[in-house]
């Protein structure tokens, strides 16, 4: 039996919950939603944005405030496919964004918008920037933002297994490639536009994973040693650990996905996909940290033996 007195004292009197007793229906349904994910990307693909594809990327200073929706209908009616409009500072700053066209030259393009602008808002706009980037270029961002994404796995990995426990370390990482692709999955599922941002928003998923399920993984490790005379099985010692982080995770989820949705409601264009990415993300590494991540770690044997084995070796070291 467990002495009640010392878990009591452990947990600050709060009651225990019994997070593993779902941890097998918690994983048949990470593991469905993982091959959904990988299914979904490989029939639908990414709607890859400019900074993938390549394009051409117009500024233009306008004389007074003009309604962007009207600009962006206008440019869509003059057979651009799928343009991007956006204010950019104020409101008589805007940005074109438009994906390849069969154009002789991208600054015709230039010229042709710049028409359609001034016919659209009866006013004058004035070419402040025009760019091409080519497919060259889009394809070394591309494979940069991939391999950005593989180091920081790699290198989390090399971390996880120094501090902790490998069955810990594996758990912890097989959580954080669960996170990316489910949100991944998502994104392809929706068609969301990926551009540089959302390479920028997966790793801080990553990141925002990561610190959760290393918190947790604390606690396991740490409450394997407290509770050493203690009488408790793995099972009781898991359970103990994530009751005593349950506060700090709910309460820096709640904060964080406050945070994201005002910018998806208040962000405008520019952020919502990221914002999407985000919101997406922690939901899923908060469930992630505890039935994945942790849940993994106990069905792979993990049992105080072990982490006190880690300890002697680290002390022998």
């Amino acid at each position: 039996m467990i002495m009640q007195n010392s878990i009591e004292e452990l947990t600050y009197g709060h009651k225990i919950y019994n997070f593993m007793r779902w941890s097998y229906i918690a994983f048949m349904l990470s593991i469905i939603t993982f091959i959904a994910s990988i299914t979904v990307i490989f029939l639908c693909g990414f709607n890859l944005g400019l900074d993938f594809t390549g394009g051409t990327v117009i500024e233009l200073k306008l004389e007074k405030t003009t309604d962007i929706n009207k600009i962006r209908e206008a440019i869509q009616h003059a057979v651009f496919r799928d343009p991007i409009v956006q204010y950019i500072g104020n409101n008589k700053n805007i940005i074109v964004r438009i994906p390849p066209v069969e154009e002789n030259t991208e600054k015709k393009l230039g010229n042709k918008v710049l028409r359609v602008i001034d016919k659209v808002t009866n006013q004058k706009a004035t070419l402040t920037r025009l760019e091409y980037i080519g497919p060259n270029v889009s394809y070394d961002i591309l494979s940069a933002g991939i391999i950005s994404l593989l180091l920081a796995i790699i290198c989390i990995f090399i971390y996880v297994v120094v501090r902790f426990e490998w069955r810990l370390a594996t758990g912890t990482v097989i959580a954080l490639i669960h996170d990316v692709v489910i949100t991944l999955g998502l994104l392809s599922l929706f068609h969301l536009e990926i551009e540089l941002t959302i390479i920028a928003a997966l790793i801080s998923v990553i990141g925002y994973s990561l610190n959760d399920s290393i918190v947790v993984s604390d606690r396991i490790r740490e409450n394997f040693r407290k509770i050493s005379s203690i009488n408790t099985n793995a099972y009781e010692i898991f359970n103990i650990s994530l009751t005593q982080t349950l506060s700090r995770t709910m309460i820096t989820s709640a904060i964080t996905m406050m945070v994201v949705l005002i910018l998806l409601i208040f962000g405008g264009s520019m952020l919502r996909v990221f914002s999407i990415t985000l919101l997406t993300g922690v939901f899923i590494g908060t469930i992630s940290s505890i039935y994945v991540a942790s849940a993994l770690a106990l069905k792979l044997g993990m049992k105080r033996e072990h982490i006190m084995q880690q300890q002697i070796n680290k002390e022998s070291i």
